[in-house]
């Protein structure tokens, strides 16, 4: 009897504190949203007063009003090079081909490497060569090599995401538990099975640190391509802008390509999370 009068007497307490610490968790990133606003509209308009009172020269800095004009103007009326989503997505289009080749090449041979030994002392040196190389500066070459045509941007952007992806998956292979290795190899597991089965969810980790970031570096290399010689594409807009000495061009391509980017880091966020939900929440994650 006494048993069965503490049961209901502990539940609640539990689903009490369990709903406590849900709300404590809700506030917190109400609170945190609400910072990250007030942050962002305590800059444009700090920018907006002093682009009007002229302590910044609006002409070089424009302001935020010109550049929701710009914007606004852009998405009803179009660019000189056609409607505002056509260049969206043939920046995305050339970006997105870039970092699926490029995170394919570098989560392959990063594996590769990484697993066979004799492979990363033969392949290491050149690595590390075509690495030291300032790759912006491939741009022109590719745009010699390929044209004016969407190839020579997703060139561009493959050599931007190939090394941060190859260099993350080649440690996330070399960094894998020997003893879960053994283990596989004690229950008969083979190279392929060890490699399929252990190292590749074990190096999962490293390679979407490198995901988060080697996106940004496709749409810089689809851009900076863009820049320098193309038909279409939001770096062409920020090109034709800057011929026309027009700050709020510049600006408001800039912020079109900033919401892509937050667009699909909110996409890949949500990609590894459900990947691994089994991993505890960092505490200290502001996401």
């Amino acid at each position: 009897m006494p048993l069965e009068t503490a049961v209901p007497v502990v539940a609640p307490a539990v689903a009490s504190r369990t709903e406590a610490r849900q709300r404590a968790a809700r506030k917190r990133r109400f609170g945190i949203y609400g910072a990250r606003a007030a942050v962002l509209v305590a800059f444009l308009g700090l920018w907006e007063l002093a682009a009007r009172t002229e302590v910044v020269d609006p002409f070089n800095f424009s302001q935020p009003s010109r550049i929701w004009a710009q914007i606004w103007q852009w998405t009803t009326h179009g660019t000189a090079q056609g409607s505002l989503g056509e260049q969206v997505g043939y920046t995305l289009y050339e970006a997105l081909t870039g970092w699926v080749i490029g995170v394919t090449a570098g989560v392959l041979l990063g594996i590769a490497l990484g697993r066979i030994r004799f492979l990363a002392e033969v392949f290491g040196p050149y690595i590390k060569v075509l690495n030291a190389i300032p790759r912006i500066v491939l741009a022109p070459i590719f745009l010699i090599w390929f044209g004016l045509g969407p190839a020579s941007k997703v060139a561009s952007a493959v050599v931007l995401v190939f090394f941060p992806v190859f260099f993350n998956a080649f440690q996330g292979a070399r960094e894998v538990d020997r003893n879960l290795v053994a283990n596989a190899r004690i229950l008969g597991a083979d190279n392929r099975r060890v490699t399929l089965q252990v190292v590749i969810p074990a190096a999962t980790t490293w390679i979407f640190t490198s995901l988060h970031v080697s996106f940004g570096f496709a749409l810089i290399g689809a851009i900076v391509g863009e820049y320098i010689g193309a038909t279409k594409g939001l770096g062409l807009l920020v090109a034709a802008a800057q011929g026309t000495f027009n700050a709020a061009g510049v600006y408001a391509a800039m912020t079109i390509l900033a919401v892509v980017a937050l667009l699909t880091e909110g996409l890949l966020t949500l990609a590894e999370k459900r990947l691994f939900r089994w991993k505890p929440a960092d505490a200290g994650d502001g996401r």
